[in-house]
């Protein structure tokens, strides 16, 4: 008698923490690279107990001579250091207000921070892409790629009608 399922749980989901709702929740973390005006350029899905920091040996790899301006879980000295000496990657967080050299954050990063926020609750709350009811890894991959592509196309549908690209309801009518 065999096992009816394969032994790989790489791609298996796991417990998260998210620290903005002090929660703890099971299933995958979305990781976005977003233009300053808040198009998804590039996405990963991983387990929700990844740490954030290990988005960036992907990012390392895949992109050189640019600047990324990342949230509170991509501080470290370390990793800045080693992105700008491999590739060239130049990686802005904004500072924890106990931190010993705390600096107010920029205000034109605060406002793209913002927008990308806002990209990441429309895909939750009008997208529901929290809600997911797929059965195996390819089925989530494939609803959360439809999902982001959809919002995209709404963003694009903005833009062609001199539309804020943000308010995607604006596509709608």
């Amino acid at each position: 008698c065999k096992m009816g399922r394969t032994g790989d749980f790489s791609q298996a989901p796991d417990f998260g923490f998210r620290a903005s709702q002090n929660t703890y929740y099971f299933g995958y973390k979305l990781h976005a690279l977003c233009w300053l005006c808040g198009v998804i350029h590039s996405y990963d899905l991983s387990k929700a107990s990844a740490a954030d920091l290990h988005y960036m040996k992907d990012v390392k790899h895949a992109y050189h001579d640019c600047s990324i301006y990342g949230d509170k879980g991509y501080i470290g000295a370390d990793v800045q250091l080693d992105l700008f000496e491999t590739a060239h990657i130049r990686l802005e967080c904004p500072y924890r207000l106990n931190q010993k050299d705390w600096k107010p954050t920029f205000i034109p990063f605060a406002k793209a921070r913002k927008r990308i926020e806002t990209i990441f609750s429309q895909l939750t709350d009008q997208f529901l892409a929290i809600r997911n009811y797929a059965k195996i890894t390819n089925g989530l991959f494939a609803r959360i790629i439809g999902k982001i592509s959809a919002l995209t196309i709404l963003q694009y549908v903005n833009f062609i009608n001199n539309k804020p690209i943000g308010r995607i309801k604006y596509a709608l009518n």
